[in-house]
């Protein structure tokens, strides 16, 4: 049986945009003391179906009996905020602003996959992105391509916490790396301290229920006063946590063209969201992560972004809102004081 070496897995893994690639041996129960914890306390909130998908994150060898190496990769994705265009308008997290990382991140898998296969016909593999049921960051840290800090972030230490997480699973015995031992965020606190809604119960913590992510992206209902009153400008998403850790000051522009930003989305005109029908903001939307929110969520996001504002002109686009919009949960959110 031919197999690849780990420089040939990795050179091959860099010629498809995976800039970062590491390996750990496949074990059980990777990174499932802390998803317990969450999961027991339930912060994770709407998001039931991370109970569901449990199992194979316990045992990741249900999506590959034969499994014997986890290659763990990153595709760094930042790129520099715009200036704050005049208007009003809502703030859109870093990761939001270009093609779906879902869709694009995938398609890489499948033709790193296949190329593989191809020069290796006895490789069995199977890869996941975000949405499969892997613990990614805890393979991150077994793998040693970060350590999970205070914030629950993966961080590559003094270089960024901005990529995104895959993994490739092969049935093919590979020397793993080695984890980072020591954690480095020290006795600084900044994304403890600077998080909007104090969603962080306590380093390494996240009580998701309370994070502006959560409650712009994933969250279906009204968004509670206390909270939103603290949301700012977020339309969808959140950087803050990232945006002020001291491993971030030297973060690179990705050079990843598929992740290039879309012009005029890291700041999101709020007044065309309403007045425009849904379908057309979908059809602007397709292919992005702001899409999988839906129009309603996000018109729900833009009501609290414009009371947040505190403006004569956030103030009239308010009552064309509610004179206008017939979307129970915008409805429902204008009557929240």
């Amino acid at each position: 049986m031919s197999t690849p070496t780990k420089s040939e897995i990795t050179e091959l893994c860099h010629s498809f945009g995976f800039n970062r690639v590491r390996f750990a041996k496949a074990e059980t129960n990777v990174g499932l003391i802390e998803y317990d914890r969450f999961l027991a306390n339930g912060f994770h909130g709407d998001m039931n179906w991370m109970v569901g998908s449990r199992p194979p994150r316990a045992n990741i060898r249900e999506l590959l009996p034969s499994l014997q190496t986890v290659v763990v990769l990153g595709v760094d994705y930042w790129h520099p905020r715009p200036p704050r265009p005049q208007g009003l308008v809502g703030k859109v997290s870093c990761y939001g602003w270009g093609r779906d990382y879902h869709k694009i991140i995938n398609k890489k898998l499948k033709k790193l996959a296949r190329a593989l296969k191809e020069q290796y016909p006895d490789l069995e593999g199977y890869w996941t992105v975000d949405s499969r049921p892997v613990i990614e960051r805890g393979w991150a840290e077994k793998s040693g391509l970060g350590f999970i800090g205070k914030n629950t972030m993966i961080i590559s230490p003094a270089q960024s916490s901005y990529f995104f997480l895959a993994t490739l699973l092969v049935n093919i015995p590979l020397a793993p790396d080695t984890p980072i031992v020591n954690n480095h965020c020290g006795r600084c606190t900044r994304c403890l301290d600077k998080c909007p809604t104090n969603a962080f119960v306590d380093a390494f913590r996240l009580d998701a229920r309370k994070c502006i992510s959560y409650l712009t992206i994933e969250h279906k209902g009204v968004i509670e006063s206390s909270l939103a009153n603290q949301m700012g400008d977020w339309l969808f998403g959140c950087d803050v946590c990232q945006d002020v850790c001291p491993h971030n000051h030297k973060k690179l522009i990705s050079e990843n063209p598929d992740l290039a930003p879309r012009p005029k989305m890291a700041w999101f005109d709020l007044e065309w969201l309403f007045k425009t029908s849904t379908k057309e903001v979908l059809d602007k939307l397709a292919g992005m992560p702001l899409r999988r929110t839906g129009v309603e969520r996000l018109r729900r996001n833009a009501v609290v972004v414009l009371k947040n504002q505190q403006s004569t002109e956030a103030d009239e686009l308010l009552k064309w809102v509610c004179e206008n919009s017939k979307e129970s949960l915008v409805q429902q959110q204008l009557n929240i004081s």
